[in-house]
This record gives C-alpha cells, sequence and structure tokens, in this order.
C-alpha cells in the first residue's frame, strides 16, 4: 500500500536524481510553457534563478527580408564567430 504524501502549496523537494517538480500554476503565471528553454542561473545559497532563454531576433523574424524561421540563425552566428 502506498502512503500518500500531502504536500504544502508551493513546496516542491529535489528528487534522489537532483530532478525538481515546478508546480502548473508557478509556470503560468510565468508565462514558460512546455518546450521553452530555461536558463539558470544561481544567486546565492540556496537561490536559484530560472530565466526564459529567448533569442534576441525572435521578434524579428518574418519582418526583415530574408529572415524565416526557415533561416538557420545558429549556422550564421557560428560563421561570424569565425
Amino acid at each position: 500500500m502506498q502512503r500518500k504524501v500531502k504536500r504544502r502549496r508551493g513546496l516542491t523537494r529535489v528528487s534522489r536524481k537532483n530532478q525538481v517538480t515546478l508546480p502548473v500554476a508557478v509556470l503560468s503565471q510565468a508565462h514558460v510553457r512546455p518546450g521553452d528553454e530555461l536558463r539558470i542561473r544561481v544567486q546565492g545559497s540556496g537561490r536559484i534563478l530560472l530565466v526564459q532563454d529567448q533569442d534576441p531576433l525572435e521578434p524579428f523574424i518574418g519582418s526583415l527580408p530574408g529572415l524565416s524561421r526557415a533561416t538557420a540563425l545558429e549556422a550564421m552566428r557560428d560563421e561570424w564567430d569565425r
């Protein structure tokens, strides 16, 4: 028989595999959706910040000639770095 664990609202726990489940309500309030990439930053002892990682060109896709979702932006950036 499995024991039902009562969770307190707004709390989560780090699993043995170092995984954390984020509450749906928190993700919704932060406008984070499945598939979004998050950048992880440490902000001191016991404090971790998750920030949506957004491409700075994303707002311009489709609005500039030659820039579309099909454009290989990462490949272009790699060429610039050479």
